[in-house]
C-alpha cells in the first residue's frame, strides 16, 4: 500500500511540474456575441462573415465595422527553473559534506552482535523454582 500511495504521489508531482511549466494558447473566434470556434493549440476557424462586402452603397465612403471577433489568452509557462546546482556555496558544500558523513558513520557500529553477559556462566540451579511452586509468567 505505501509503495502504491509513494507511485501516486510521484505521477500527481511531476504531472503539476509538466503542468505549471507548459505555456500554451487559447484562441476563440466570435461572431457577434456568440462563440463560433475554440481552438487550444492551433487557431481557431473563422465563420466566413468577415470577408463579405458591406452591404452600404459605395457613396457613403466608409465601411462597416466586422461584426467578428477574434480574442486570444497567452499562458506562458515558467521558465525560471533551477536546473543545476553546481554553483555550492562553501557553507552548502560544508553542510553536505557533513551531512553524509555523519549519515554513513551513524551505522558503523551495529553490525556486531553485541551480548553484554557473554563471559559470565549461567548461575547453577539445583532445582526448577518455578515447577516447584507452579509459578508460571503468562
Amino acid at each position: 500500500m505505501k509503495s502504491f500511495f509513494h507511485k501516486i504521489l510521484s505521477v500527481a508531482l511531476a504531472s503539476l511540474v509538466f503542468v505549471t511549466t507548459m505555456s500554451f494558447t487559447v484562441d476563440m473566434h466570435y461572431c457577434g456575441d456568440s462563440l463560433v470556434d475554440f481552438a487550444l493549440f492551433h487557431n481557431a476557424q473563422t465563420c466566413g462573415m468577415e470577408n463579405q462586402s458591406s452591404q452600404k452603397s459605395c457613396e457613403a465612403g466608409f465601411s462597416e465595422k466586422s461584426c467578428c471577433s477574434d480574442s486570444q489568452i497567452v499562458n506562458d509557462g515558467q521558465d525560471d527553473l533551477k536546473t543545476s546546482y553546481t554553483n555550492l556555496s562553501f557553507e552548502h558544500q560544508a553542510f553536505v559534506a557533513t551531512f553524509f558523513y555523519t549519515y554513513i558513520n551513524l551505522f558503523d557500529g551495529l553490525d556486531k552482535n553485541i551480548v553484554p553477559f557473554r563471559d559470565y556462566t549461567p548461575p547453577y540451579l539445583v532445582r526448577n523454582v518455578q515447577k516447584l511452586h507452579e509459578t508460571y509468567l503468562i
